[in-house]
């Protein structure tokens, strides 16, 4: 009987601190779409993260500083996963990026209807990866990985700019 996983790894990868890391626990291991299921992982913590509503700087620091440590993470998690490009159980790409989103709203404007369709914008333009996400991922390892997600978060981010702000006129 054959024990390896059916994605070519071997078991013992899966407990590599990095790969714990890069998959956020092994939430990149849920099917379907584990991407998504990454991102919906920071919405606990965006939303605990808004409602003690520490300084905006502050906050920033901290998803800055999980990103940066996330780029050599993503790339030794994807060594020990065999070396495929963007392993799809790979998610601290969309988990760090999704707090990105947000930024153009204030902590206390984040009701859960605004952290849904930030959400659902960051999901729409990871997916579809409108030019330069796709050339991104050419990036080498990690940063690739990790470039994609956020420029989807930049686009995701403008486009909730926007919408608040007809919001505002309209309302």
């Amino acid at each position: 009987m054959n024990t390896e996983p059916s994605d070519g790894t071997k078991p013992a990868a899966w407990g590599h601190p990095a790969v714990v890391l890069a998959t956020c626990f092994w939430i990149g291991r849920v099917r379907p779409a584990p991407g998504t299921w990454g991102s919906a992982a920071a919405l606990p913590i965006i939303a605990a993260l808004s409602f003690a509503q520490i300084p905006f700087f502050l906050e920033l620091q901290l998803w800055v500083t999980v990103c940066c440590i996330a780029i050599p993470v993503c790339t030794i998690a994807t060594q020990q996963l065999g070396g495929k490009k963007d392993p799809s159980s790979i998610v601290l790409d969309e988990f760090s990026a999704m707090p990105f989103v947000l930024f153009v709203v204030p902590p206390q404007e984040r009701t859960w209807l605004i952290m849904l369709l930030a959400f659902l914008l960051f999901r729409l333009f990871d997916v579809t990866k409108p030019p330069p996400c796709r050339q991104l991922e050419n990036l080498p390892a990690g940063l690739g990985i990790m470039a994609d997600d956020w420029a989807a978060a930049g686009f995701a981010a403008c486009t909730l700019f926007v919408i608040k702000a007809l919001m505002h006129s309209y309302g």
